[in-house]
């Protein structure tokens, strides 16, 4: 159906779109990522796709990792960088452009 693909296209396939989202309020490790998409977005990217995306954005300079201590272990956060908040208002001014459009 046109509609469970377009929902893949605005969701899995933007993924890094969410993730810049939940970064802008605090730092992250991955997976409480994963769980903040599915609790805030309604859907649950896989291990594998959360991560490469993570990593292309922190190729990307979009994310630095930050170890931090969590539960008496040592986590790596993501943080969102000052470019990495540019391309989020980028990302959301062009859907609402779009969305305007239709």
């Amino acid at each position: 159906m046109p509609s469970k693909r377009l929902r893949e296209k605005l969701t899995t396939e933007n993924l890094w779109l969410y993730i810049l989202s939940l970064l802008r309020s605090r730092d992250m490790y991955g997976y409480e990522l994963r769980e903040a998409i599915h609790t805030r977005f309604g859907f649950k990217p896989g291990n594998v796709t959360a991560y490469r995306v993570l990593y292309a954005l922190k190729r990307r300079g979009l994310v630095e990792i930050v170890n931090k201590e969590s539960s008496g272990r040592e986590r790596k956060y993501y943080k969102i960088t000052v470019t990495g908040k540019e391309e989020y208002a980028k990302g959301v001014t062009m859907i609402r452009s779009l969305l305007a459009k239709l």
